[in-house]
């Protein structure tokens, strides 16, 4: 018997490579004969780095970087060969054949997590950080950057990442302004400079489609996750808003850029590197599909294991575990799917698609249970069920 275990994170509970090697040691404890197959998973946000470099051998660089309040905080992007990437996942990339990728992962940097609820502001928080890794991975020599973009703590369109690599800012008496954020946009009155000349090429690994402004934009869906005040929307749509159409004309790119898809994530974070850098946007979970070659061990496998937090119609979107689920169906093989909450017409829409009853969809909170005591039981609770499954 060989066992796939590809499960995502259970975000503030269990990570994607604790989660599975939780499940590893219940399959083994089950029945020792039976081989373990483990391909964590990751869409851009946490995880992305460490997952992706781990599964090619890479190397894990550690750094001292300013969060997104300007704290330090201590991150880490990931190094790799570009040969041992796999061919499609190189394709999608469109990046040399040879040298090194570096890998980072915004939310290592200029992440939500890393504010307690009482800090998150966008008006107030920076890129900063994410730019300085991406300034290391420069500054040793990575031939390309590979960085995922979930979870981020930030609105500011990616200006202090740029200011990390060489952009500048002036106020009206021609002064450098530093540390900017969206509170001080309105300061801004001229930007000087450019990024950094040796800046290796740029791919944004990226799911969300949402445009930079307007209703479905970066600050209308994301702001008040990340601790928008209420009512101060129009304000910092209008300010985001004056500022993107000023960094369009620094580089001389057009402004039509503000409205493809993508140009909203990470608060426009994609839509900066895009505008400034020349940063071309990848999907991520495809990305992270083709890197991990998860269809190949899919087809491996007599039986499929997947989760997350919660699996409910947004799971069956096409990435993540609805991904691998999708794949087990293809390839007609037993699935298990263990979550920690599970939406019922999800799991009838997936078990629909299997009525030779392949698919199993499991919960592990127990109803009415506070989230804290769901969330610390969580590892114990995958192994145990697990255990009784098999």
């Amino acid at each position: 018997m060989r066992v796939l275990l590809a499960f995502d994170k259970f975000k503030h509970a269990l990570g994607a490579t604790a989660a599975c090697a939780a499940a590893a040691a219940a399959v083994r404890e089950a029945d020792a004969s039976t081989q373990t197959d483990e391909a964590p998973l990751a869409d851009g946000g946490e995880g992305f780095a460490e997952i992706l470099t781990r599964a090619l051998g890479g190397k894990l660089h550690k750094h001292l970087v300013h969060g997104p309040r300007f704290a330090q905080v201590e991150a880490h992007y990931g190094e790799v060969d570009i040969e041992k990437i796999p061919a499609a996942a190189r394709a999608r990339l469109e990046i040399s054949s040879h040298g090194r990728l570096a890998i980072l992962e915004m939310a290592q940097a200029s992440g939500l997590d890393l504010l307690p609820p009482g800090d998150r502001n966008p008006w107030e928080t920076s890129s900063f950080g994410t730019g300085e890794l991406l300034g290391r991975a420069a500054d040793a020599g990575a031939r390309a950057v590979l960085l995922g973009i979930g979870g981020s703590a930030t609105n500011d369109l990616g200006l202090g990442a740029l200011e990390a690599v060489g952009l500048e800012f002036r106020d009206a008496n021609g002064a450098a302004l530093t540390r900017v954020t969206p509170a001080r946009f309105g300061d801004i009155v001229r930007l000087a400079g450019e990024p950094w000349p040796h800046l290796p090429d740029l791919r944004v690994a990226c799911d969300v489609i949402n445009p930079l402004l307007g209703p479905t934009g970066a600050t209308s869906i994301y702001g008040p996750q990340k601790g928008l005040p209420p009512g101060d929307f129009p304000k910092l749509e209008r300010v985001v808003g004056a500022m993107a159409k000023r960094l369009c004309a620094h580089f001389d790119q057009p402004r039509t850029l503000m409205m493809e898809q993508g140009a909203g994530a990470a608060g426009g974070l994609s839509f900066g590197l895009r505008v400034a850098c020349a940063a071309r946007l990848t999907p991520g979970f495809a990305l992270v599909s083709d890197w991990l070659r998860l269809e190949e061990r899919v087809r491996a496998a007599h039986l499929v294991i997947t989760g997350e937090g919660r699996f409910d119609q947004s799971s069956l979107s096409g990435k993540g575990p609805g991904a691998v689920a999708e794949l087990a169906i293809k390839h007609g093989k037993k699935l298990i799917i263990l979550a920690g909450t599970v939406d019922d017409s999800a799991a009838a829409t997936l078990r629909a698609r299997a009525p030779d009853g392949k698919i199993q969809v499991i919960a592990l909170s127990r109803p009415g249970e506070p989230l804290e005591i769901a969330q610390a039981a969580t590892a114990a609770r995958l192994a145990a069920k697990l255990m009784e499954v098999l």
